[in-house]
């Protein structure tokens, strides 16, 4: 007995002191996840070896001798039984043995990547540049990420030579929260956002992802946002200013971002397409009452030049819009400065009994190191049935700067705006990221008879606190020329807002 007893002790503290060292040790080294499994299976084999051990020596079994890797000669069976104290000491180190494994392997798992792994499946927590968990299934069918986002604003105005428009003021600019996920190939997504103290669906659709003609291809369906543009086509929590663009704001459709249909987003090694058709979103003024507007969209990109370096971008969008008849006119004024202050737009002049409408834009820019630069042009005709065609025009140019030397947010595989990765987020001791950009946009509704133009200076500095909370400094010159409405005759300004978010 006093032999069975001298091996098995020796073996369990060796199982301890393995189980129990590697996940340290391995990370600074890098080993391989096949290695890192290899050495967990080790692990196991030997624990159950030992378990087969000590059910032998205690009397339990009559199994024949086990062997196993770093584990000594087989024990014959004895009909020897220890006291039962000794047998609870002996099951209690085993416990522990198991115990220190599983430990282990979450902790090598966390050092190599952050994913906490159990029998269950795995949670990832800050994937794509988002703070909130992504919870994965043992074999990845099934996944599952809670997400939403909070922007708030404080905003002031001065300069202007209407009193009325000189205002102050905070708003929750926007305050989503959902989820989504895939069963597979399929994927699916909710989101409901609190804006301007209206409830509304978003992202809201369900997309079937495939190879078509050898390419990525994803299918959506539901109610989603168009591919319109560089920031049309992004998230507003991802474009570098507090506004989008006057280029994608001036040749939007009536269905605007959102519209509930089909789309189809093919991605190649440096381009892709996108084809979609839309209705009316779920909260317009005229669903279930009247027959949608519906819009036809096409974008494309494509990258000439492409390199580690950075790249070049180049792209276009059009779309045709057959006009739902409870739409008796079109009178959009998008914000010109910022987004809480509504009395500072540009006058397009109101267009009654509109058909249908046609856009289209341009867009040209690339990003080198550090440094981006974006030029766009968007342009958008307006038919009605009881006047004459008038077309509107939108340009923009921006430029920016990551002055802590990351990659810009823009992503050449989609054309559009995505999260920034920070180098020394403030949330581990470092100094997070900063952003300098500057834009000019330039508003024209004058081919209508009373229709105003419009131009806007912003500078803004950005300060990635980690990859998904962000404050923002935007300050803006302005300056309209409107011929109707409250605000009538050359009128300039100044404007400044600071933004807090975060995206999870």
């Amino acid at each position: 007995m006093k032999t069975s007893q001298s091996r098995l002790y020796p073996a369990i503290a060796a199982v301890l002191f393995a189980s129990g060292m590697p996940a340290p040790s391995m990370a600074a080294d890098k080993v391989t996840n096949a290695e890192l499994l290899k050495l967990i299976r080790q692990q196991a084999a030997q624990i159950d070896a030992l378990k087969q051990r000590l059910a032998v020596v205690e009397g339990q079994t009559h199994a024949p001798a086990v062997a196993s890797a770093g584990v000594g000669t087989p024990v014959t069976p004895t009909n020897t039984q220890p006291p039962a104290s000794e047998n609870d000491r002996r099951q209690a180190q085993v416990d522990a043995a198991i115990a220190d494994t599983r430990e282990s392997e979450i902790a090598v798992a966390m050092a190599r990547g952050g994913a906490t792994k159990s029998s269950g499946g795995s949670t990832r927590w800050g994937l794509g540049g988002e703070a909130g968990p992504l919870f994965r299934s043992d074999d990845g069918f099934f996944t599952f990420k809670p997400d939403g986002r909070l922007l708030i604003d404080f905003t002031r105005t001065s300069g202007s030579n209407y009193d009325t428009r000189n205002i102050n003021g905070a708003q929750i600019t926007s305050a989503r929260l959902g989820g989504e996920g895939t069963v597979g190939a399929l994927g699916y997504h909710v989101e409901a956002d609190f804006a301007d103290n209206v409830v509304a669906l978003r992202q809201t659709y369900l997309t079937y992802t495939a190879k078509l003609f050898g390419n990525t291809t994803k299918f959506y369906l539901g109610n989603f946002l168009k591919d319109l543009g560089t920031e049309g086509s992004s998230e507003s929590a991802r474009v570098p200013f507090m506004l989008r663009n006057a280029a994608t704001a001036v040749g939007q459709p009536v269905v605007s971002y959102f519209g509930m249909g089909a789309q189809m987003r093919m991605y190649g090694n440096n381009w892709h397409y996108s084809l979609s058709i839309n209705g009316n979103a779920p909260n317009s003024s005229t669903s279930g009452t009247r027959t949608d507007s519906t819009t036809y969209l096409t974008r494309a990109h494509w990258n000439p030049w492409k390199t580690e370096n950075g790249f070049l971008h180049v792209g276009g969008w059009y779309y045709y819009e057959k006009i739902s008849d409870g739409v008796t006119s079109i009178n959009n004024t998008p914000a010109i400065a910022l987004d809480y202050n509504d009395n500072l737009a540009v006058s397009a002049s109101s267009i009654a009994n509109p058909t249908q409408d046609r856009g289209k834009g341009y867009e040209l820019g690339g990003v080198l190191r550090n440094f981006w630069l974006m030029t766009e042009y968007g342009k958008r005709t307006i038919d009605s049935s009881t006047a004459d065609s008038v077309t509107r025009h939108g340009s923009s140019f921006a430029a920016g700067w990551m002055i802590t030397g990351e990659a810009p947010g823009f992503s050449s595989r989609s054309g559009s705006w995505k999260a920034v990765k920070v180098n020394n987020p403030v949330t581990s001791g470092g100094w997070g990221a900063f952003e300098l950009a500057g834009r000019v946009d330039h508003y024209d509704y004058a081919d209508a008879p009373r229709g105003g133009i419009g131009k806007s200076y912003t500078l803004g500095v950005n300060w990635y606190l980690n990859d998904w909370s962000r404050l923002m400094l935007n300050y803006v010159h302005w300056n309209t020329d409107n011929q109707v409405g409250s605000f009538t005759g050359p009128d300039a300004g100044n404007s400044v807002a600071v933004r807090a978010q975060v995206v999870f």
